[in-house]
């Protein structure tokens, strides 16, 4: 399969003894406009990957008439179980701003564009089969195992409302919890209900890297999640495993990605030992 981002795979050992591994894919943060080819080619792809369960952690969007290019991208994954929430980029279409902004210390300012179809997409994916978690709970069985999933609306624009999803797990062999932006008042909070994973994006890795001994660092999170975790699958004591996608795109007004290519990650769930 040829593809112009990384996939990053890894093994999350969350599931009960002698459940089947699912395989998981998360994407997140596509920005898509109608004529980026390239990243729609990526997209079609996925389907190569076989995953039994998608994830996506939002941003979607960064054009205004682009909800039939997602849903024509992202054809053949919407025949598969399939959970989304919303990142801020799918209210509101990017503006310009200074790109170096994005290294700064977050002020809680925001620089809101025009607002985008954001129901239409919602109702194209829920007409699919896909559950939507901004400040939901759903249940999907895939393949043997019982998964619960809460997820939060996009907590970058200060739209989540955990308290609606809030509580420990009910009759379920696995909790994930789906949100966009991983602020650390999200994660503590499905930590302290006992969810066994969390699905985050809008990092973009950092989007800005420096070289560093065995790999690179980010300089941000665009959040208060620690730099460290800006990418890729983390576990902090007796937290949940927490993974964070890279992501696919970029604002169109800034499309630079330094050391934090685009991605796409396969979370392989198994059996705890």
């Amino acid at each position: 399969m040829t593809m112009s981002h990384r996939l990053r795979q890894s093994v999350v050992p969350i599931l009960p003894q002698g459940h089947r591994p699912i395989r998981v894919l998360h994407f997140s943060d596509l920005h898509l406009t109608p004529v980026r080819t390239k990243e729609i080619a990526d997209i079609k792809s996925w389907i190569d990957l076989k995953p039994d369960l998608v994830v996506s952690t939002g941003d979607f969007l960064a054009h205004p008439d682009v909800v039939p290019t997602v849903l024509h991208a992202m054809d053949q994954l919407l025949e598969l179980p399939g959970v989304f929430v919303f990142g801020s980029n799918d209210y509101y279409a990017p503006r310009f701003k200074n790109p170096f902004s994005y290294l700064q210390r977050d002020n809680g300012k925001r620089v809101l564009g025009p607002d985008l179809p954001t129901e239409d997409l919602r109702s194209g994916l829920i007409a699919r089969g896909w559950k939507d978690l901004n400040d939901q709970r759903h249940e999907l069985t895939v393949l043997d195992t019982q998964i619960e999933f809460r997820g939060t609306d996009d907590a970058h624009l200060n739209r989540d409302h955990y308290e609606r999803v809030a509580g420990t797990p009910i009759d379920c062999d696995v909790a994930i919890g789906v949100t966009h932006a991983p602020y650390l008042r999200i994660l503590e909070a499905m930590s302290n209900d006992q969810v066994d994973m969390i699905f985050a994006g809008h990092t973009h890795g950092g989007q800005v890297r420096l070289p560093w001994p065995g790999g690179s660092k980010a300089l941000t999170t665009n959040c208060d999640l620690p730099n460290w975790r800006a990418r890729g699958v983390s576990k902090v004591a007796d937290e949940p495993w927490l993974n964070v996608s890279a992501g696919m795109g970029t604002s169109p007004f800034a499309r630079i990605r330094i050391a934090s290519p685009p991605e796409v990650s396969l979370i392989n769930l198994e059996s705890s030992l």
